[in-house]
Formats: structure tokens, sequence, C-alpha cells
């Protein structure tokens, strides 16, 4: 039974929680620490035997906790990550890995000076059906070598806090890392280009067209629209030299009703996405005790996606295309995961 200590103790590490204790196997919640102490404290009421820590680093130094679950505000992720690297701990953070480039290259340092690989970084795509099977038949040949890829991220609406370069950070970056993941490249240069502004978007610019340049040659574009209002709605194509394949419907009923067909859309990314969550963390759980380092995401995935990121903002603010740049993959990090 893995023992898992959780550092943040918010929506998403609520739902962690839940998933630990009631959905997945071979874990257990032993230790949970949040900022909102009394936050902590009320989830902890509900675990029996879960011990309540007064800060990250002390549960991660706690001898019940074998691995940790970084679910904390994002300024947080680098601090604790590097506490669980030093402590020799698996550790999975939600994303971001950190929220600066040098913050993440720090990351990737301590682990590749650790010698293992320890660190998994929550990017959930990788563990949904529809994309899995996605990247199954990119990588079969079928339609022959990928060329492009259309992509659509719309979100109904988003929080009070949300900025205009969140459209980047927090909403394209699933976008990068996923691309990432499906055609096994990095990318090179993005370009951001803005239409006409929707009247839903108050201060935010949006939606927006991003476009990304991978290494081999092939181009991805990403609508973004965060205040499109129907529904949280995710498309994925994939256009290849002999043919096509997209993401498909991802409803489980159709309606027909009064003369109208009618195919029900979720309304938020924790619908959307709830059964990748569930296979992810039990995935992780399991590549833990199979004794072998995590198999998701790793921390280099979470360095280049925050490099791909950062290029992002700046060709938002400038109307540039930018190049990424990256510094050389360590030896720990051979495969893109």
């Amino acid at each position: 039974m893995l023992k898992v200590g959780v550092i943040g103790t918010g929506m998403i590490g609520r739902d962690h929680i839940r998933r630990m204790t009631r959905v997945l196997a071979g874990v257990a919640v032993t230790a949970v620490t949040d900022v909102d102490v009394e936050a902590a404290k009320n989830v902890a009421d509900r675990l029996p035997g879960t011990v309540v820590h007064g800060s990250g680093e002390e549960l991660i130094a706690d001898p019940g906790v074998d691995a940790v679950a970084i679910c904390s505000w994002g300024p947080t992720h680098e601090q604790y990550v590097l506490a669980a690297i030093a402590a020799g701990k698996q550790v999975f953070c939600e994303k971001p890995l950190a929220t600066t480039e040098e913050a993440c290259r720090r990351i990737v340092q301590a682990e590749v000076a650790h010698g293992r690989r320890l660190v998994q970084v929550g990017y959930m795509r990788r563990y949904d059906a529809a994309y899995r099977a996605l990247k199954a038949v990119v990588s079969s040949g079928t339609i022959g070598t990928p060329l492009m890829m259309h992509c659509a991220h719309r979100n109904p609406s988003v929080p009070a806090y949300y900025e205009k370069e969140s459209a980047i950070t927090d909403t394209a970056v699933h976008e990068i890392d996923m691309v990432r993941w499906l055609f096994g490249e990095e990318v090179t240069a993005v370009q951001v280009l803005v239409p006409k502004k929707s009247r839903n978007g108050d201060t935010l610019q949006d939606p927006l067209f991003f476009l990304l340049e991978l290494a081999g040659g092939a181009l991805i574009d990403v609508e973004i629209s965060v205040n499109i209002r129907y529904g949280y709605d995710i498309r994925g194509e994939v256009i290849g030299e002999n043919g096509t394949a997209a993401l498909g419907d991802l409803s489980p009923v159709t309606v027909r009703s009064d003369g109208t067909l009618a195919v029900p859309i979720p309304t938020d990314w924790r619908q959307r996405f709830l059964q990748a969550y569930d296979v992810e963390i039990q995935e992780w759980i399991d590549s833990i005790a199979a004794g072998g380092p995590p198999l998701g995401p790793s921390a280099w995935d979470g360095y280049a996606a925050a490099v791909v990121s950062d290029a992002g903002v700046t060709a938002l603010r400038t109307g540039q295309r930018v190049e990424v740049s990256l510094m050389p993959r360590p030896a720990l990090y051979e495969v893109v995961s």
C-alpha cells in the first residue's frame, strides 16, 4: 500500500484525495497540509489516521509518507518538488511544474543530480482514452506522416482572476504538452494571432489563434476560446499524407426528439477528463509499486512546456513569431515521455 501525502487541499487536492481514497487501488492518504490549516483539518477529519502537517516540508519529511502529491498554488511548487527530490521521494506535481523557466530548470538539474527520475507532472490528456487512441493511429502510420493538427480548446467561462496571458499559461499549455507527446517532437517556434474580440471576454483578448511549429516541420494551430458560453469543448484533428484522424464524439449518448438530434456537451474540464485523472493517478501509483520511475510527463516535459508557454506569452504581447530555445536535454530524459 503506497502511503501518499497531499500538499494542498483546495479543489484539485480534494478531488485527488477523493480519487485515492474511494476510487483507486493500492494507495492510502496518510498526511495532508494546506496554507489554510483549518481546510486541511476538515479534510483529515474525514480520513481516519490521516495526519495534518503544518508545512509541506514537514509532510515530505514524515516517515509515514512514501510519495507526495503537490496540489498547492503554482508558485509553491518549486520548493516542494525540490524538497521531495532531496528526500528521495516520488512526487506527483500538478501543472505547472513551476511558474518560471528558471525554476523548472532548477528542478531538472536537481533530479539529474539525484540520478533517478522522481517527478511526474500532471498533464492528464496523455491519459485520456480519446487522445491515446488518436496517438495510436498517428503512431501506426495509417494516415502517413502527420503534417498538421487542428485543435480547439473552448471554455464556457473563466474565473475573475484569469488574465490575458492565462489563455497561454493556463489553457493552451495543455495543447503544448499534448502535441509534444503526440508527435514526439519539440516545439521550435510559436505565433499568436488575434482575431475579432468576443463581447463575452470583458478585459480579455478572446479568442486567440495559437500556432506552433514542431522540429520536424509539422504545424499545429490551436483555437483558444475561454468565454464561449455553450460548454467545454476540446477538439483535435491530425492531417497526414494519406488521411486524417480526429478525436471522436465524447458524449455517451445522443438524443433524438422533437425533430432534433442533440449531443450533450461537458460543462467543465472535470466532467470531460474525469476518467483521465483516474487513469493518470492509478498509473503513477502502479509505477511506484513496481519499483520503477514514473512513466508519465517528466520534469523535462514540465520544463519544455514552461519554455514554450513563455514564448507564447511573448508572442501574444509582441505580435511576433518567437523561436523556442531549450537547454540540451539531459540523458535522464532521452525520450520525450
